[in-house]
């Protein structure tokens, strides 16, 4: 399903103005990096799409297909439904590390399920054998009866993949996924998304720090910077420039990791951060 974000703005305690009138549109299918120095609103954007942090009040709205999931700084009151629909895969993967794999896997589909059944942990055969294939499906089906503390990081984070593929989400959103994993398990957990994005027609908005990352998984990059979108087009086309006024001190370390062109006459959307906030 479409999503559209109307004009979201979002003001902490204090003062602090982690978005400031943020406008995008995501169609269905699309697999899109959101790029970005720390503090820059990423998880938070993430978090309002999901209906975990409601908006400023003021004339704004998140629809995800025709339902909204908040407008107006009030949160959709069939957001228990929407929700059920968007899966989050966290940094800190969100696993009951006590408890098997498959059971972990399995709460991902509790929405479908008795209060009962899931207050008790109880599931039919049926259920077990989706979360076998979904735990299959991202390459640790042999751990399913492991404690979940038993994994490694990166299959910790597969089996928060698992658990959207349980629940069937039409739309994953992934925070950070992969700030603590070594290289090769990073690119484990990015194909697996890629993959569902792919063959299920899944859309996955993933929050990345890591810019090689981004051009290789990611045909969109939006970039927020101060709470704005500063840039919101093709990963390919992101300039060395663009990502010295993003990055900062942080570029050097960035661009040796993945060199980007540096294209001259951009059309006005691919300008220079820089010139962006002059024009503003």
């Amino acid at each position: 399903m479409k999503l559209e974000i109307n004009g979201i703005s979002k003001t902490f305690r204090g003062g602090y103005q982690a978005l400031d009138q943020v406008s995008l549109t995501f169609s269905p299918g699309e697999m899109v990096a959101l790029i970005g120095a720390s503090g820059s609103g990423k998880s938070t954007l993430l978090r309002h799409i999901s209906g975990l942090i409601a908006a400023d009040a003021g004339d704004n709205q998140i629809l995800f297909g025709s339902r909204p999931v908040q407008a107006n700084g009030v949160i959709g009151q069939h957001i228990r439904q929407l929700r059920s629909q968007i899966g989050f895969v966290f940094q800190q993967f969100n696993l009951v590390g006590r408890l098997p794999v498959l059971t972990n896997v399995l709460t991902g589909g509790i929405a479908r399920i008795p209060l009962w059944r899931s207050c008790f942990r109880i599931f039919t055969a049926e259920e077990r054998a989706a979360g076998l294939a979904a735990l299959a499906r991202v390459g640790i089906a042999e751990h399913a009866y492991k404690r979940a503390s038993a994994l490694s990081g990166g299959q910790q984070q597969r089996a928060a993949i698992a658990r959207t593929i349980v629940q069937r989400a039409n739309m994953i959103l992934a925070d950070e996924p992969i700030a603590s994993l070594d290289p090769e398990s990073a690119r484990r957990v990015m194909q697996t998304l890629a993959d569902l994005n792919r063959q299920d027609g899944t859309t996955v908005l993933v929050s990345l720090h890591q810019v090689d990352v981004a051009l290789r998984f990611c045909p969109r990059t939006v970039a927020l910077s101060k709470g704005r979108v500063v840039y919101d087009g093709p990963s390919n086309q992101l300039t060395e420039s663009m990502l010295r006024e993003l990055y900062g001190a942080e570029a050097d370390e960035l661009l040796s990791a993945a060199p980007v062109p540096n294209t001259a006459d951009l059309p006005v959307e691919h300008l220079p951060l820089s010139a962006l906030a002059a024009a503003a």
